[in-house]
C-alpha cells in the first residue's frame, strides 16, 4: 500500500508577538525547531509499505512563500497517489489538519484517512467528521500498523483495538493491547524520510543540525496545565540505556540532540548510566534537556556529569514566583528550589531557559512582581507564555466557564482564550515586554 504521512503547518496565531514592544519581538517564539518524531516512528512501523512524508513545517521553513497547505497536499496526492493519508494533530493544528483530511477526500473520495497524535488521544470525540475514517488513540505506531494491515487484507478496521471509527456512530473500539513501547516493542524513527527538510533543523544561526530523541514517555508529575501525563494516562516509561546509545551512535548528521522528554532527569540511575555510556562510546554532541529545578537540586552531581559530557541548555518551568500559583498548578516546586537549581546549573555552565506562565487574571502589579522576580533570577533564555486551558487537561475542566475563544488555532500558549483582567491588548503588551528579561542575546 502507498501511505502518505502529513505534518501540518504551525498555527500562525501569536498575539504576544504582534502586540509586544519592538525590543521584545526578536526573542518571542515564531516556531519550534525539530522533526516530527511521532510520524517518523509511524513510518518505521509500516516500512514494508511505500511510505512518503509531507513535512509542511519544514516546507515553509525552506520557503515561506510556498503554496498554501491544500496546494502542497494536492501536489503530493497527484504525484504519489496514496491509498492511506495520515495526519498528526496537536490542538493548535486541529483546523489545518482537518482541512488537509477534507482536501484528501475531495481529491480522492476512496482514500482512507487516519488522524493521530496527542490531540486525538485527548479528544477523540472531536474527530467525528466525514473526512476522518479512523482516529488512532495512544500508541499510534503499533495501532496504525494494525489499521493498515486490516485494510490490506480487507477486514473491518473495527477489529483493531485503540481506535475510534464510524460504526453507525462515531465510537471507540476496545483498548489496544498493552505494549512495551520503550522496551521490546520500541520502534526506532525512520529519519531517512527527512532528507529534504534536514537543513531547516537549526536553532537561530547555529551551524549544527538538531534532532529529537526521546528517552522516556509520559510523566510522573501532575501539573494541572500539562497535556503530557493525561495523554499517557499518568504512566511513565523509560527506555533502556543501550537502546538510546545505539540511536545516538547513528545520528551522524546531527550535532545537537534535544531529549524530547517531559523531564529527562526523572530516573536518576538511568541518566547516570546513560552518560557513562556516552562517555565510554566517545559520543560527542551537544544536548538540550528538560530539567525540573527540584531534580537539579537533588542530583547536582548528575548535572555536573551531563554538563561535562555535552549538556548545553536545560529547559525548565519556573512557572511563577508565587507559592499559591505553584500550588494551584500542582507544580510541587518552591522558590527556594528554583534559586538552588539555578545556582547548580550556573556553576556547571548550563544555560537555562526558564519558562513562566502568565495567568489572564494578572493586573499591572502582578506583571511588575513577575518581572522583578525574573530579573532577580535571570537566565540566559526566558519564555513568558499565557496560562492556556488545553483540551483534555485538568485546567481545561477548571476553566471551562471562563473560556471566551474556542478557536483551537489559538491554543498554542501565545494567545489568550479566557477572560482577562486587563484590557486584552494591554495584557498582550505586558506579556510581550517580559520577554526582554534575560541575560542572553541569542534566540532559541
Amino acid at each position: 500500500m502507498r501511505i502518505l504521512l502529513v505534518n501540518p503547518p504551525r498555527s500562525s496565531w501569536n498575539m504576544i508577538l504582534e502586540s509586544a514592544p519592538p525590543e521584545a519581538k526578536r526573542f518571542i517564539h515564531r516556531k519550534l525547531i525539530g522533526p516530527p518524531l511521532g510520524l517518523l516512528t509511524v513510518a518505521s512501523a509500516v516500512r514494508d509499505h511505500d511510505v512518503s512524508l509531507l513535512e509542511m513545517k519544514g516546507e515553509y521553513d525552506l520557503d515561506p512563500s510556498a503554496p498554501p497547505p491544500a496546494a502542497l497536499l494536492r501536489k503530493e496526492l497527484d504525484s504519489f497517489r496514496p491509498d492511506v493519508v495520515g495526519v498528526t494533530f496537536i490542538a493548535s493544528e486541529f483546523n489545518d489538519g482537518m482541512a488537509l483530511l477534507r482536501e484528501a477526500k475531495a481529491v480522492n473520495p476512496a482514500v482512507f484517512t487516519v488522524a493521530g497524535g496527542l490531540h486525538v488521544t485527548l479528544c477523540p470525540e472531536s474527530f467525528d467528521d466525514p473526512a476522518v475514517d479512523v482516529a488512532v488513540v495512544g500508541d499510534g505506531a503499533h495501532t496504525f500498523r494494525e489499521v493498515v494491515r486490516a485494510r490490506e487484507v480487507g477486514i473491518d478496521v473495527g477489529s483493531v483495538g485503540g481506535i475510534w471509527h464510524r460504526d453507525g456512530a462515531w465510537r471507540p473500539t476496545p483498548p489496544a493491547p498493552i505494549r512495551d513501547v520503550t522496551g521490546a516493542d520500541y520502534i526506532p524513527p525512520d529519519r531517512s524520510l527527512l532528507k529534504r527538510w534536514i537543513p531547516t533543523y537549526r536553532v537561530g544561526g547555529a551551524p549544527e543540525l538538531v534532532t529529537y530523541v526521546y528517552t522516556s514517555l509520559g510523566c510522573p508529575c501532575r501539573c494541572s496545565f500539562c497535556s503530557i501525563w493525561p495523554g499517557f494516562k499518568g504512566g511513565f516509561m523509560q527506555r533502556s540505556v543501550e537502546s538510546v546509545v545505539e540511536e545516538l551512535k547513528g545520528l551522524h548528521e546531527y550535532g545537537v540532540v534535544r531529549f524530547a522528554d517531559a523531564n529527562t532527569l526523572t530516573d536518576a540511575a538511568f541518566v547516570d548510566a546513560l552518560f557513562d555510556r556516552i562517555e565510554a562510546e566517545g559520543i560527542r554532541k551537544g544536548y538540550v534537556i528538560d530539567l525540573r529545578m527540584d531534580m537539579a537540586v537533588r542530583y547536582p552531581r548528575l548535572v555536573e556529569k551531563m554538563a561535562r559530557l555535552g549538556l548545553k541548555i536545560a529547559i525548565t518551568g519556573f512557572e511563577s514566583p508565587r507559592a499559591d500559583e505553584l500550588s494551584r498548578y500542582r507544580k510541587n516546586l518552591d522558590t527556594d528550589q528554583i534559586r538552588e537549581g539555578l545556582r547548580v546549573c550556573h556553576e556547571n555552565g548550563v544555560k537555562l531557559r526558564a519558562n513562566y506562565v502568565v495567568p489572564p487574571s494578572y493586573g499591572l502589579d502582578d506583571f511588575r512582581a513577575l518581572g522583578e522576580f525574573a530579573a532577580a533570577h535571570s537566565t540566559a533564555f526566558a519564555g513568558y507564555t499565557i496560562l492556556t486551558p488545553m483540551p483534555g487537561t485538568e485546567l481545561y475542566r477548571e476553566e471551562a466557564a471562563n473560556i471566551v475563544d474556542r478557536d483551537l488555532s489559538k491554543y498554542n500558549f501565545f494567545n489568550c482564550v479566557t477572560k482577562t483582567r486587563l484590557p486584552l491588548e494591554r495584557f498582550y503588551e505586558e506579556t510581550g515586554r517580559l520577554w526582554t528579561i534575560r541575560t542572553g542575546t541569542e534566540v532559541i
